[in-house]
């Protein structure tokens, strides 16, 4: 038997997530945090220096500003922002999303602390 192997059921740990913009770390691989979260609004525009952020759609619409244009993700779609650019994501109505980056990368990254949308790691 393999020991610390357990699946995750999306739907079910999205339950768990009820704050928009705080996500919560799920799993962990090759050094980098995977998170649920909801998002719904604004975010800071902010970018991270050592860290490359993945974000896959799992429910809804989401934006993603970038200095030059805006990337439209939907259900089942996902961007890789490279490290040390600038974004903003964004969504009109709330999204469900799987984002990856490196464990201890602040989700404001170089925007510093940015009041109530700056959230500690934290597992569910």
């Amino acid at each position: 038997m393999t020991k610390g192997i357990d699946k995750i059921t999306l739907t079910a740990a999205l339950e768990h997530v009820t704050e928009h913009w705080r996500p919560r770390i799920v799993g962990e691989i090759n050094g980098s945090k995977i998170q649920l979260a909801k998002f719904k609004g604004d975010f800071v525009w902010h970018s991270h220096e050592d860290s490359d952020d993945l974000f896959l759609v799992l429910h809804g619409r989401l934006a993603i500003d970038l200095p030059d244009r805006t990337v439209e993700l939907q259900s089942g779609e996902l961007v890789i922002v490279p490290r040390g650019l600038e974004h903003r994501p964004r969504a009109d109505e709330e999204v469900h999303v799987l984002n990856i980056e490196l464990k201890g990368t602040v989700n404001t990254g170089d925007a510093g602390d940015a009041g109530e949308l700056t959230a500690p790691e934290q597992y569910l």
